[in-house]
């Protein structure tokens, strides 16, 4: 098991930072950051810390502007920030903790600069971290089964979720992209711990026909999460500004290529804001670039060629290890994965492509062997299988290692499921059911289970919907337009509770008292439960929290299916 803990990217691993053209050689540079990109298990609490090799001006750090992030469920880092070392140290201190097993997206724009004056190269930084998830048997447990539709006579075919806090409270929410009815139907969460959700919200919320592939992001930069989605028959990409209150503003349309596929989010040009990139299938395929103003319009979207042919999937990442988010692209027509490395200027530079072995229809990213690279899953659809393939962390992949699935895989999703610190992997098929694999911490999978569809399984949204620290599954299927709620049943049901009884009581105290140990060491597995504070470790600050919330006979609220 690999755990989390606070460090520095040391000089010789940023090589791509350092070694400066002569024109960019003066300016202010990004000497380390914490937490590491690529880690799995980031502490929920952790803070963002950015070293520069100069003192920075104060004033140039902005909130939500020159330094800031988004995790990709619980929304926009809300935080303070504070200096150390002469100015050269900048931490950003979020007042909430992340969501666990989630992604995190950092964000420095070029309009930072140093007390003396020089700024940041004008791509700007960037890179994304996981947080940890909590200890789990992936023992599943169905406790919802809920309908996408109106009336059982109006199909939604509903393909695509967002499992983002959309309203703000600190529980996380599931967006429903749905092709027929052309809409998100957002499902509220219910806030008290038991993983349900109300029924969709109405009305629902118009972005375009046969709307699919989708993101989540902070458009205009006001705390707010918004979403942008893929409408293929529209040739459109539509952005939704969120509302705050688990709705969405009208949205905007722009036009892209011939049947748009997939998507991502990420700043291309540096500005700190987030642009949107998408793939277009029709005809021998291309990608569009569509670049934000900074505050959430959108101008019109640029083609460009992605180099390969029927270009469908898309992900973005740090390939090559330079703070840039680079580009992933399955292709359908020639059968490759294609890396574009971001030149931080809202072009991308083809740097490899390798066979994918199939017609990939969806990627998912994620460091899968524990190198800090980013690797690749893709479900390879008419060819009946799914494929993983490991980055070499200069831009390029490995040969693709096979895997079995269930008829027409479409989607490919990871999350660490067991909470271990590595990545599992779940795979979707239209014509089958949804299949669960295990990761060794090396990138080696084994099967281990098949959740049965009642038609055809379409996407898996793994998110921890009850807040207990272990990954949920949402579970759509688009011919029957349900979304189906697996509960993940971890450890315990909330931290603290080392036997799993809802309650906080002595024999639990006993657990804990076993289990303190050195502060500067990770904490056994059977012991993180007690880890309270979710610093990796089990001490007296944990033992305190713990009497704090001391329940003895009585249970702990909101505790419990």
């Amino acid at each position: 098991m690999r755990r989390y803990c606070i460090s520095w990217i040391p000089a010789a691993s940023v090589a791509a930072i350092v070694a400066l053209p002569s024109a960019e050689a003066q300016r202010i540079r990004v000497e380390s950051v914490s937490p590491l990109p690529g880690v799995n298990d980031a502490p929920v609490n952790t803070p963002i810390v950015v070293r520069f090799d100069r003192p920075v001006n104060r004033d140039t750090i902005v909130p939500l502007r020159t330094f800031w992030a988004f995790a990709r469920w619980s929304g926009t880092v809300q935080g303070t920030f504070s200096f150390s070392d002469d100015d050269r140290t900048v931490t950003l201190r979020p007042v909430r903790p992340f969501s666990h097993g989630e992604t995190v997206m950092v964000i420095l724009s070029n309009e930072i600069e140093g007390a003396d004056g020089t700024r940041l190269r004008n791509a700007g930084a960037s890179y994304t971290f996981w947080t940890n998830a909590r200890p789990s048997p992936m023992t599943f447990t169905e406790i919802a089964r809920m309908t996408t539709r109106t009336n059982q006579n109006q199909t939604t075919r509903s393909y695509g979720g967002l499992g983002t806090d959309v309203d703000g409270d600190g529980f996380l929410d599931l967006t429903i992209v749905n092709e027929d009815t052309a809409d998100l139907r957002v499902f509220i969460n219910k806030g008290d711990r038991s993983g349900e959700f109300h029924p969709f919200l109405q009305p629902t919320f118009p972005c375009g026909r046969r709307a699919s592939p989708n993101e989540p992001a902070d458009f205009n930069r006001d705390g707010i999460a918004d979403a942008c989605v893929v409408a293929i028959d529209d040739d459109t990409v539509s952005v939704l500004l969120g509302n705050g209150d688990g709705t969405f503003a009208p949205r905007q349309a722009i036009n892209v290529g011939i049947a748009p596929r997939g998507i991502a989010v990420l700043d291309a040009d540096g500005d700190g804001d987030l642009d949107i990139v998408n793939t277009n299938s029709g005809g021998i395929g291309s990608l569009s670039i569509i670049l934000n103003d900074g505050t959430g319009r959108f101008g019109p979207a640029t083609t460009f060629e992605g180099g390969g042919s029927g270009e469908w999937s898309l992900g973005a990442a740090d390939m090559n290890g330079d703070l840039i988010l680079d580009l992933v692209i399955g292709t359908r027509g020639s059968q490759t994965m294609i890396v574009m490395t971001g030149n931080g200027n809202g072009t991308f530079t083809q740097a490899s492509s390798r066979s994918c072995d199939g017609r990939t229809w969806m990627l998912a990213l994620g460091d899968l062997n524990g190198d800090r690279t980013f690797d690749v899953g893709t479900a390879n659809s008419t060819d009946n299988r799914v494929a993983v393939m490991f980055g070499d962390g200069a831009g390029a992949f490995s040969a693709a290692v096979r895997y079995s699935a269930d008829a027409f895989p479409l989607a490919t999703d990871f999350g660490d499921l067991d909470g271990d610190g590595d990545l599992e992997w779940i795979n979707s098929s239209y014509s089958g059911d949804w299949w669960l694999y295990a990761n060794n911490g090396a990138g080696v999978f084994s099967f281990v289970r098949e959740f049965d569809a009642p038609q055809a399984a379409s996407c898996a949204v793994p998110f921890d919907f009850d807040n207990d620290g272990d990954l949920d599954l949402a579970l759509i299927d688009e011919e029957a337009d349900v979304v189906i709620f697996m509960k993940n049943s971890g450890t315990a049901a909330l931290p603290g509770d080392g036997d799993g009884n809802c309650r906080r009581d002595l024999s639990d105290y006993a657990a804990l008292a076993d289990c303190l140990g050195d502060p500067d060491a990770c904490a056994a597995a059977e012991c993180l439960v007690f880890d309270i504070d979710d610093d990796c470790d089990v001490d007296l600050a944990d033992a305190a929290q713990f009497m704090n919330g001391f329940t003895d006979e009585d249970e702990i609220p909101g505790c419990g299916p």
